[in-house]
């Protein structure tokens, strides 16, 4: 390759670039975000009675943001929970960590609130995340049918807020 193919490859190169910097350095204080995600896991059960029983579950996935290019987006999870029912009564925690492609982390904390909605908190964050607040709805986008005992899959609708530090 001659030194002007060179040197018209490296400006390509930088000019492709450029809109990832730009991107991260002018992302917006605070504002709403609408995201997709979906993902896969695997459950364990230990039943003790009909009423009496704890599934724990892991699932990772994938975060788009509508439109594509929005707060989020491309984002990677990996999420922990358990769903436990004693007695009649029930509840669903779950713990995510979400790494966008700037590698910046955000940790999440889900459960059901007072009225049985869900309710979801940025427990901490790195990079453009830390002090992060959020504003959560979620909305199941399923059912989806399950491939292979001990499996699930779903993918959810998010929308609200943001306002970073």
């Amino acid at each position: 390759m001659n030194k002007a193919a060179r040197i018209v490859l490296l400006a390509i190169l930088i000019s492709a670039a450029i809109p990832v910097v730009a991107l991260s350095a002018d992302l917006p204080k605070e504002g709403k975000y609408n995201t997709t995600f979906c993902y896969s896991g695997v459950t364990n059960r230990v039943e003790f009675s009909k009423t009496d029983w704890a599934v724990t579950y892991e699932h990772s996935g994938a975060v788009l943001s509508n439109p594509s290019g929005g707060m989020f987006d491309k984002s990677s999870t990996r999420c922990i929970g358990m769903l436990t029912a004693f007695g009649g009564k029930s509840t669903n925690v779950t713990v995510c960590l979400v790494k966008d492609p700037d590698g910046d982390v955000r940790m999440l904390y889900s459960a059901p609130g007072p009225d049985g909605k869900r309710i979801r908190q940025v427990i901490g964050g790195t990079g453009k995340y830390e002090g992060m607040v959020e504003t959560n709805t979620q909305m199941d986008l399923g059912p989806f049918p399950t491939i292979k005992d001990g499996t699930y899959q779903g993918c959810t609708n998010n929308t609200g807020t943001y306002k970073l530090k």
